[in-house]
């Protein structure tokens, strides 16, 4: 039988330990550990990190995995790193399931940056009211910008107050939907957002809003990862486990 392990702290990874629970596999979630109460599980689950990818082939051996599934956030550039070195060290297949890439469609006013250091640097300039849709741990970089009024929207309430000399925060947690995220930004009078690339539709409701709003988003590129196997879809990943080595992976 399979023994699956799955890095996660997605809706993706979510949506396949349901699957696999509902076959019957053996698996487990990772958290990566950011999350201070995560989902109950139907699988078994566990918190921390491995100790870079020489701890996670470790682990990878100890626990006698049989498939390696990254279904973490697409920005998690390092652990996904990881995850590729420590699958061929310990010579267990690989996959990842990933979210596409948002496009940009008529009506949206998108500014590409490569990266949150460009996205700080984009807010140059006059005071406005500035919604930060990118996760807590990059907040403090934004202080580098503080005549702005910032709205920020945390899953969990922070154990310190934000770096931000003005600020208001939300403690809530997706999906979002558009009627939702487009009251937010009246109610705060936003003038641009600031997200990262995240793809997926529990996240998207933001951009819907902001376009019929006519708001600019400062949008954040996603890494540039090794070349790895990709699929979008639980169905592919169950498919894969049940075909890897066909597939000679």
């Amino acid at each position: 039988m399979p023994n699956i392990l799955i890095l996660g702290g997605t809706t993706e990874a979510s949506a396949l330990a349901e699957a696999l629970a509902l076959r019957g596999d053996d698996a487990t979630l990772s958290y990566a550990g950011r999350v201070a109460q995560p989902k109950a599980q139907p699988v078994r689950t566990r918190v921390g990190g491995f100790g870079g990818a020489a701890g996670l082939a470790d682990h990878l051996r100890a626990t006698r995995v049989t498939h390696l599934v990254d279904a973490t956030h697409p920005f998690a550039a390092r652990m996904s790193g990881n995850a590729l070195d420590a699958a061929a060290m310990a010579g267990v297949p690989l996959v990842a399931l990933t979210r596409p890439a948002w496009i940009a469609i008529p009506g949206d006013d998108w500014r590409p940056v490569d990266d949150v250091q460009a996205a700080v640097a984009a807010l140059a300039g006059p005071r406005r009211a500035v919604m930060l849709a990118l996760g807590r741990m990059h907040v403090p970089a934004f202080a580098a910008q503080p005549q702005h009024r910032y709205l920020l929207r945390f899953v969990d309430a922070p154990a310190a107050t934000p770096e931000l000399p003005d600020h208001r925060l939300v403690v809530d947690r997706g999906p979002f939907d558009v009627a939702g995220d487009a009251k937010l930004m009246r109610d705060h009078a936003i003038e641009i957002v600031v997200c990262k690339n995240a793809g997926g539709t529990g996240a998207q409701a933001k951009l819907v809003a902001a376009r019929e709003l006519g708001i600019p988003v400062v949008m954040i590129d996603r890494p540039i990862l090794p070349a790895r196997r990709e699929v979008h879809t639980v169905h592919d990943v169950l498919r894969w486990i049940d075909h890897a080595a066909d597939l000679g992976v």
